[in-house]
């Protein structure tokens, strides 16, 4: 089995062939495709190629499905014998990619 695992957005995230993950918040249109090019680790299946940070040559492409808001985190501050408190909510931007494919090489 074919996978990366590759960096974006400060974070990290596994790639199959065909499996839509939700990474965060990118410049792109839904349809248009992207090209991650920070491959940290790659297998083809049999072998597992480490980068030293990244693996040379090695690229995963997507196809970019929608944007959208993830669950909302609910913070709340207190201080107490005071009356003092706060409260306010959060949805962390996401988007939607599919991923078309995992290549190791040039």
């Amino acid at each position: 089995m074919t996978y990366a695992i590759f960096s974006t957005g400060g974070a990290q995230f596994r790639a199959e062939p065909g499996v839509t993950i939700k990474i965060p918040l990118l410049e792109a249109e839904p349809g248009s495709k992207v090209t991650f090019d920070r491959v940290l680790l790659a297998s083809d299946g049999k072998h597992v190629h480490a980068g030293k940070p990244v693996v040379k040559g090695a690229r995963v492409t997507a196809e970019v499905v929608r944007h959208g808001k993830g669950e909302k985190i609910k913070i709340y501050r207190f201080a107490r014998r005071t009356g003092y408190r706060r409260h306010a909510g959060h949805r962390q931007p996401f988007t939607e990619v599919k991923i078309a494919d995992v290549k190791l090489k040039d």
